[in-house]
């Protein structure tokens, strides 16, 4: 078959890039032709490259001269292709999954924590607008959608009406090699000692670019409230560093938080934590949560991360309905404590059931069908 995947930037890093690579790889082997119409990429060998130029000026005019630009390009070359594939919010494809979740409900979550001239804003800001009509379209004309947790797929019907038989499920997948319990004895030590961690801190981890998003400042009120433990933080990721070094010393975690932007090994990180905490306010479905799971770490996360679908109160972990409550969020980390072991390793029983190779197959039957 001649496949044609969309991914605005093609790269090694990131997890939905990393699923799209695992993805091609396996489709390569199969013998397929494999087309990526992107504005940028790293080259890859037997890819076939199509170059989508954007307008880079604004965030507003890339999102919209990329989604015109590969509507066009895929049209004139919509006969040599048996199947368009998009990982981008465009509105030409066959088949769209929908990894950035719904624009939609991220605003309306959005609107809960913001001020009232903030959610005006939110009604008259290009970039929003031209995400919701992107949205709208592209739910309204896809023949075929793929969500990556079930609440994705409420969201989706919720907002655009979408009917049931038009939307599938496949849930994240993980490298299970590559993030394992093993790793501990590998790199726990060494990580923690080029870290200045205390041998006997409870590191918490957090994963995760977009720290406003992904609920960090929540988590900087929460570790405070857990007492006879001496509490570090780990937050690996992209966000505003300088804002979130003052946040940390306001909340009383001055000295006790590490910021470290990307990590390429990132496995090494979650080796040398102790438990696994994302309190996100929208999260589709969290690749780090898998990992972290896959790592034999306890997970606490929100309601509103997909991956959270994965996760049993007291088995693998313990997730949170307030997402703007460190109380509850606190309580949640102390119940954890007394069995961190154990529930490390139900983690690691309950992501093993998600390999990579899973998800990638499972895609691979839909598009075969």
């Amino acid at each position: 078959m001649r496949l044609a995947f969309i991914k605005k930037r093609f790269s090694t890093h990131g997890g939905a890039e990393r699923y799209l690579q695992t993805l091609i790889n396996y489709l390569k082997k199969e013998g397929h032709e494999i087309h990526v119409f992107a504005n940028q990429w790293a080259q890859e060998e037997g890819i076939i490259f199509h170059k989508v130029s954007i307008l880079p000026f604004s965030s507003v005019l890339s999102t919209l001269t990329f989604n015109m630009n590969t509507n066009s390009m895929i049209k004139t070359q919509r006969s040599k292709l048996d199947c368009v594939i998009s990982l981008e919010r465009t509105t030409y494809q066959d088949i769209y999954r929908a990894g950035d979740g719904c624009h939609a409900e991220w605003l309306k979550i959005r609107a809960q924590a913001e001020a009232f001239y903030k959610k005006l804003s939110f009604k008259i800001n290009p970039l929003h607008i031209a995400l919701l009509g992107i949205e709208e379209r592209l739910f309204k004309n896809t023949p075929l959608i793929i969500a990556n947790s079930e609440m994705v797929k409420k969201q989706i019907m919720y907002h655009y009406a979408v009917p049931e038989g038009r939307i599938k499920i496949i849930y994240n997948g993980v490298d299970l090699k590559r993030f394992c319990p093993d790793n501990k004895l590998k790199w726990r030590d060494a990580v923690r000692k080029s870290l200045d961690m205390p041998e006997d801190a409870l590191v918490v981890l957090f994963v995760g670019s977009g720290f406003e998003r992904k609920g960090l400042r929540t988590l900087f009120k929460a570790l405070p409230l857990i007492k006879g433990y001496d509490v570090h933080i780990v937050a690996i990721g992209k966000g505003d560093v300088d804002r979130y070094k003052a946040l940390s010393e306001e909340y009383g975690m001055s000295g006790k938080t590490t910021f470290l932007g990307p990590q390429a090994d990132i496995e090494k990180f979650y080796a040398a934590a102790d438990i696994f905490a994302l309190p996100t306010l929208y999260d589709p479905f969290s690749n780090a949560t898998i990992e972290a799971m896959a790592s034999g770490l306890p997970v606490i996360t929100t309601k509103n991360n997909g991956a959270s679908e994965l996760i049993e109160n007291g088995q693998e972990g313990y997730v949170s309905d307030n997402i703007f409550d460190h109380h509850e969020l606190a309580s949640k980390i102390i119940l954890s404590l007394s069995s961190l072991k154990q529930m490390g390793e139900r983690a690691r029983q309950k992501a093993e059931a998600f390999p990579i190779e899973r998800a990638v197959n499972e895609l691979i039957n839909i598009i075969h069908h």
